[in-house]
């Protein structure tokens, strides 16, 4: 607060009225005494805010402060035993939080999949729900609901796995080393803390500028937090292969590189007794071993090599889970449906290139690929189509017209984006599913006429003269399979896209390079997405190596919509934001939308057991267990 003391200073020339010294400095005790009162009201109403259990994207956590486990967990499941997971491809590093080694880093220090193995964050996160976060190193946190700041208070047990004590040394420690280190969404989503502070032994505090990004307090509390005594922060941003200490439940056990990496339970695991760890993380082994292509993991699986196969092929699923251990009911096939949205899984274009600038491209390629011939000849009909990036949920724009809130934020744009999906009309291009419809063939070359495209003989022309050609990358057999699908429509309109396979280890390079035409991706979502898109898709990140905006995407709207999602504070605007969002990046072409399945597979050996109950996502195998006890 500022007083304004200026007309307190006489003039040089007046005449000082009796008592004149004792008024300035009563005024100036009175100035000093409202800095003062400004400052404890501010401390006054920190205090008010009160430290809590948990904390919720919008309303209110859903586990009371009392709760003894996670929904899906089995707090009675057994200790002891082993499993192995295989994962196709290969590794090089273990530090995946830096670009040099980030997408080639061995699975499961910090794994969506097979969960925090060896580094923890401050809270946890209850799978079943949008985004509501539960204290695991920090014992509880205080977030005031304008969200410019949020404090966390350590657990006095946490201990990292060499015995050392989690401290705020730590934490601060490891949200500068990222800031300045780590990957393009650590730096930029931590440039953004304004002050990080000490506010107690146990207790420390963020700052931000100011509470428009709602989601970053959250973000905050599910960072990673690394032993500071254990890294130099001179190397730090080297791919490494020396073993991370962590707080978590594994240590690394052995590492043969390239292929495989092992992970021992720590018997000491200080946090085996919190409420979100009841019933998780029962193997007293974990191994991930590394396959040059599925072919090779799916017969390891039939060996009983590995214990878990999810399946996202239904012709697999179908067909080849049929042999003696199936039949013998040592194998089980295990369906789980899904409660969160489809996401996006497509062909992406590379904006970057010359070729895919002009979004009537994009769109005529879309049309041109023909999901009903491949659904019904490649993967038994059991797939269903995507739209959106958020289909199958209460989040997505298909179907829906846009209301006041989705208008009032596109309103600068909406002029330029179709009128079909402003509307909701707006479905991918439905062919007949001969492999040639005609129909849509001429669709497609009309709108490549319009962007100067031209047609001679059997090759199309582009506006320079040149044929259009591009490129396809794949590191998978099924992906070859599917190029193949989609290079064969383009043939029969003239358009050359050739195919390059490569192996995992370069796919990953090149993908996070930009050095592809077209590449296959695929991006998850919950029901709160929140910063991830901006490494998703805002203009900075399309400049950034290592981030995941593939497409290149550099949209004005697409900037806004995620900024608008980040500062919604209720659910209606949050809603209407993400639906915009989806129109946004339909508008823009930036991928060819393939398909989905409303399920997921897993197929498992009956040594493994899991609870009854899944998360609205899908299975958790941090919460599965050994059957055996071996």
């Amino acid at each position: 607060m500022t007083v304004e003391t200026n007309n307190l200073i006489p003039s040089p020339v007046s005449r000082r009225a009796p008592g004149h010294a004792a008024r300035i400095a009563r005024a100036l005790v009175l100035a000093a005494g409202l800095v003062v009162a400004g400052h404890g009201l501010a401390t006054a109403q920190a205090q008010e805010v009160p430290a809590v259990h948990g904390i919720a994207m919008h309303g209110q956590p859903a586990l009371p402060s009392d709760f003894d486990h996670l929904p899906y967990a089995d707090p009675d499941a057994p200790k002891g035993g082993r499993i192995t997971y295989g994962v196709q491809g290969t590794f090089d590093s273990l530090n995946q939080f830096i670009v040099q080694g980030g997408t080639t880093t061995a699975r499961g220090i910090r794994d969506n999949d097979y969960g925090a193995l060896v580094i923890e964050s401050l809270l946890e996160r209850n799978q079943d729900e949008p985004f509501s976060l539960y204290g695991l190193l920090a014992k509880d946190v205080r977030l005031p609901d304008s969200r410019d700041w949020i404090e966390f208070t350590l657990n006095e047990k946490a201990r990292f796995s060499d015995g050392t004590p989690v401290t705020v040394e730590d934490v601060i420690f490891s949200f500068e080393i990222l800031r300045d280190k780590g990957r393009p969404h650590f730096r930029a989503r931590y440039s953004r803390i304004e002050k990080m502070e000490q506010t107690g032994p146990r207790s420390v505090r963020f700052t931000f500028e100011d509470g428009s990004d709602r989601e970053l307090p959250l973000l905050i509390g599910l960072s990673p937090i690394l032993a500071r005594h254990t890294i130099d922060p001179e190397t730090f941003d080297r791919s490494t292969l020396t073993p991370p200490v962590g707080s978590g439940p594994y240590v690394i056990d052995a590492v043969d590189v390239g292929n495989s990496i092992t992970y021992r339970r720590n018997p000491d695991y200080w946090a085996k007794d919190l409420p979100v760890r009841k019933g998780l993380y029962n193997f007293d082994e974990i191994r991930i071993e590394y396959f040059r292509d599925e072919n090779t993991l799916f017969e390891a699986f039939k060996k009983g090599l590995v214990s878990v196969l999810p399946v996202a092929d239904p012709a697999r699923w179908t067909t080849a889970l049929d042999f003696p251990a199936v039949s013998d009911g040592k194998v089980v096939k295990d369906v789980f449906r899904l409660g969160t949205p489809a996401g996006m899984h497509g062909f992406v274009f590379n904006t970057r290139r010359g070729v895919f600038a002009d979004v009537r491209v994009r769109r005529a390629l879309a049309m041109l690929f023909d999901f009903e011939w491949v659904n019904r000849n490649l993967y038994y009909g059991l797939y269903e189509r995507t739209g959106g990036y958020f289909d199958n949920s209460v989040l997505s724009s298909l179907g829906r017209p846009a209301n006041d809130k989705e208008r009032a934020l596109l309103a600068p744009w909406i002029e330029e984006m179709p009128a079909d999906v402003i509307d909701g009309t707006w479905r991918p291009t439905q062919a007949d599913g001969s492999g040639r419809d005609r129909k849509v063939m001429r669709a497609a070359v009309t709108l490549l006429r319009e962007a100067g495209y031209r047609i001679d003989g059997s090759t199309m022309l582009g506006p320079d003269g040149k044929p259009f050609t591009f490129e396809m990358l794949t590191a998978t057999p099924d992906q070859e399979r599917l190029a193949l699908a989609y290079q064969r429509t383009l043939r029969l309109v003239g358009i050359d896209a050739s195919i390059r396979s490569v192996d995992g280890a370069q796919y990953q390079r090149r993908r996070q390079t930009f050095d592809f035409d077209v590449v296959l991706n695929t991006w998850l979502v919950s029901l709160s997405p929140g910063n991830e898109q901006r490494y998703r898709w805002s203009s900075d990140a399309a400049g950034q190596e290592g981030s995941f905006n593939y497409a290149g995407a550099k949209s004005p709207a697409v900037d806004a919509m995620i900024d608008a999602m980040l500062a919604a504070r209720d659910q209606d605007g949050f809603v209407a934001a993400v639906r915009a969002f989806d129109r946004a990046l339909i508008s823009g072409a930036y991928v060819v939308p393939l398909f989905h399945l409303p399920e997921k597979w897993v197929a498992r050996w009956t040594t493994i057991g899991r609870p009854q109950d899944h998360p609205v996502s899908g299975p958790r195998f941090e919460s599965w267990w050994s059957a055996t006890g071996d």
